[in-house]
């Protein structure tokens, strides 16, 4: 996950927080991250790639791409040009065709590596009717939280295409300072995926300055075929690509090379312009040749993205034929925000919640999160006007669910 600082100018990361909620609340993918990073190591020691069918080691894998955007204004209904301007950002920096990668320093030059990834828009649908690789919902939800609600149509968002075929990328707004997180190998099928803010997303539209260049999904991609930040996510870490050097933490902004820290084995620093540091967008352009290892592993024998090296969605000439899919077009959801009303707010000891067609009101759900997606306050709306106590939460942003499914309402709430 990567969240972006109060000044828009830092970029953080809450990726590894999302994995230790995940495997704390959910035993078996605990069972199954860990398998899936032991395939990732056995594959690599026996420093071969031998896939379900006939295939060379560096062979060109095509991942079909499903890009779901959930909108709740016309704003954050982004362009067909913004789309298709992220997949070719995404497919030149997986290629290491990226124009900006002149300004990778020599000394980093030569462990600079093409993935032999490319990602497409899916042209046939699980039914097997012909696709846009598009999804586009209006949702009651004003903002989405850390919580992969995005994932789920109870929930307001839209649900995933199956996993083992298809890389889902949920777009949507995302509240607090989160700009999207990633889903590991190994994690539930129904989660599989990325989500990011639609302000981040491409390289065209009303994006974030210190973001516009694509590089928030290379890096979440980047998660999602298994490839871990490059400090180790701990002090002088090891992300296990031996080509990467060692670095103190995360680097931000656009440092001037060399970037050298305690934990520098060299005079050349750190390797901030890597994908998976925390560099500013213009100031990431590479992958290494051992993160490319680790990503291909996946895709060996019995592994957990083998399934794509069977995925021929992104083939338009196998659609069976009928009309493009529902899913491709807009499904409009009204949007229920002026039937919640919440005061006072920002709020201090209590809040109040009315719900204006009070004869309708029949335990409507109230839950409050923080926007690491973390419900803190969980409750029901049984009466016109309820009262809800928030004393023993801290300072700071919350994110207020009203209702459920299709008459969800969510809003932001700032306790003092």
């Amino acid at each position: 996950m990567i969240l972006s600082g109060s000044l828009q100018a830092q970029r953080n990361c809450g990726s590894e927080a999302y994995r230790s909620e995940l495997v704390q609340n959910n035993p078996a993918a605990a069972q199954s991250i860990q398998a899936a990073e032991l395939q990732i190591k056995s594959t690599l020691l026996k420093n071969k790639l031998v896939a379900r069918r006939d295939t060379s080691a560096n062979e060109l894998i095509n991942i079909p791409v499903v890009v779901h955007v959930l909108y709740n204004n016309a704003g954050q209904n982004i362009s067909e040009t913004q789309i298709l301007s992220q997949l070719t950002a995404l497919n030149k920096d997986f290629s290491n065709q990226n124009s900006d990668k002149i300004n990778r320093p020599l000394v980093f030059d030569n462990v600079a590596a093409d993935a032999r990834i490319r990602f497409c828009l899916a042209q046939v649908a699980p039914d097997g009717r012909p696709a846009k690789g598009i999804i586009r919902k209006q949702t009651s939800m004003a903002v989405f939280a850390a919580d992969d609600a995005v994932k789920s149509s109870m929930r307001g968002g839209d649900d995933a295409w199956d996993s083992k075929k298809y890389l889902n990328i949920w777009v949507c707004n995302l509240g607090g300072r989160t700009l999207g997180y990633a889903s590991l190998p190994g994690g539930p099928a129904d989660l599989d995926g990325v989500v990011i803010g639609f302000d981040v997303f491409g390289t065209v539209g009303n994006l974030r300055p210190q973001f516009n260049k694509g590089r928030t999904l290379t890096h979440e991609v980047g998660h999602w075929l298994g490839v871990k930040h490059i400090w180790g996510d701990t002090e002088c870490g090891d992300d296990e690509a031996d080509d990467t050097p060692r670095q103190r933490t995360y680097n931000f902004g656009c440092p001037s090379f060399p970037a050298v820290s305690a934990c520098s084995e060299t005079a050349d620093g750190d390797m901030f312009m890597n994908f998976m540091d925390f560099s500013d967008d213009a100031c990431m352009n590479m992958f290494t040749i051992e993160q490319k290892k680790r990503m291909r592993a996946l895709f060996a024998t019995g592994n957990l993205r083998n399934s794509f090296l069977t995925s021929m969605a992104c083939d338009s000439t196998l659609v069976q034929g009928g009309p493009v899919a529902v899913d491709t077009v807009t499904a409009p959801v009204a949007v229920k925000q002026d039937v919640y009303s919440m005061y006072p707010n920002p709020a201090s000891s209590f809040v109040t919640v009315e719900y204006k067609p009070a004869m309708a009101l029949i335990k409507k759900s109230f839950a409050v999160y923080t926007i690491t997606g973390v419900k803190v306050v969980s409750s029901e709306l049984t009466q016109e006007k309820t009262r809800v106590s928030l004393s023993y939460l801290k300072q700071g942003i919350y994110i207020v669910r009203l209702g459920e499914g299709n008459d969800t309402v969510t809003m932001k709430i700032v306790k003092q």
